[in-house]
């Protein structure tokens, strides 16, 4: 029986998402296989064995009671220990697995997985390179540029930019998930404002052409045991509520993703749905994408497909998109951690440092100069 750890929470905008999903994971993990150990990322990086099947209110204003805080050790005997008090000696909590389910921010950018490697625990989803690529959203276009592969006019915008496309414009923070800081500007000068206003757009931003004639499409991309692709999905947008899809149309309901309103499978052209896959297919091969991905496009069902943006760790693990044929949650969750069993993220090694270019050294000083 395995020690699986469910790690949610995070300093991060989505953090109660990240609740919401981390909780479902919980109770979809195998309990028959596994012993499930909840650990809950308080918003200033405090982590907490919280108790087992406790529901979201109990979240709502941090660590739930009877909740123990803990301290990731790196160095020696790395993992999670209690926190001692007074005179008292830290305990060692037993993990073998962590199943990821941090969204945006530290967990989706490579900065928790950085942690996990170098304390050498493995984990589910992407490693620390899959995720900081696909956090940033100008280095990621540059990679489809590479690759071959559609997406919007996309430019990096600081303070004092010019954009080589007319307005309006969507601006989106360089680093971040879901939809929120995202706003649409009309012209360059409201686009400096923003920077100046919107808090999301500290880190950087990118900039867009806004084209409201095109429509989101997700699929999800599942690396283990094999690379498979599951239906499309069109979610559907409250126009009422702005020109996006926005944090409100994705997260309804208080189940994440789950009872988000959409169409699944999407009505879509045969040449649009067979190109979506193609791309979708060449950027999970190309990016160091593991576990489950969803990647999101842009279309105007006819003759253009633009791909958007990679989430290397989905809402609700986008379980709700594997129906054909029915993956359930439970064997979604087993691929997962079977993955992180098998296929390590980190193998650390220090070949080739030998001593022979600090023996043959001269002085620092001499360096120096």
């Amino acid at each position: 029986m395995a020690n699986v750890a469910i790690i949610f929470g995070g300093v991060s905008p989505e953090h109660d998402i990240s609740i919401l999903t981390g909780l479902q994971a919980e109770r979809g993990v195998d309990a028959r296989k596994h012993r499930v150990i909840p650990i809950f990322v308080a918003k200033n990086g405090d982590f907490f064995v919280a108790p087992n099947n406790l529901e979201a209110p109990n979240y709502g204003s941090g660590a739930p009671k009877d909740s123990t805080h803990v301290n990731l050790v790196i160095g020696g005997d790395s993992g999670f220990y209690t926190q001692p008090k007074a005179l008292g000696k830290a305990k060692k909590i037993e993990v073998d697995i962590v199943v990821n389910c941090l969204h945006g921010g530290p967990g989706e950018d490579g900065t928790m997985q950085s942690l996990l490697d170098l304390a050498q625990i493995r984990y589910t989803g992407p490693n620390a390179l899959g995720a900081a690529l696909g956090m940033d959203k100008f280095a990621f276009g540059g990679a489809c540029d590479a690759l071959g592969i559609s997406h919007l006019d996309r430019a990096l915008f600081v303070d004092g930019s010019e954009i080589s496309f007319p307005g309006p414009y969507i601006m989106k923070p360089r680093y971040g998930g879901s939809s929120i800081g995202i706003d649409v500007v009309a012209d360059v000068e409201t686009a400096r404002a923003r920077m100046k206003s919107n808090v999301h757009f500290k880190a950087g931003a990118v900039v867009e052409p806004y084209r409201e004639d095109l429509f989101d499409l997700q699929i999800a991309v599942k690396t283990y045991p094999s690379l498979t692709l599951s239906q499309i999905e069109r979610p559907l947008r409250d126009r009422s509520r702005g020109e996006i899809l926005s944090y409100k149309d994705k997260y309804v309901g208080g189940s994440g993703m789950v009872e988000a309103p959409r169409e699944l499978p999407a009505k879509l052209a045969p040449h649009i749905e067979e190109k979506m896959r193609q791309y979708a297919t060449l950027l999970a091969k190309a990016i160091p994408l593991r576990g489950v991905t969803r990647i999101d496009f842009l279309s105007n069902g006819e003759d253009e497909l633009y791909v958007n943006e990679v989430n290397t760790i989905p809402g609700s693990l986008s379980k709700y998109l594997f129906i054909d044929p029915p993956l359930p949650f439970t064997a979604l969750l087993e691929d997962l951690i079977s993955e992180a069993q098998s296929a390590p993220t980190y193998t650390p090694t220090a070949i080739g440092a030998d001593g022979s270019a600090l023996n043959s050294a001269s002085s620092i000083a001499s360096k120096l100069a």
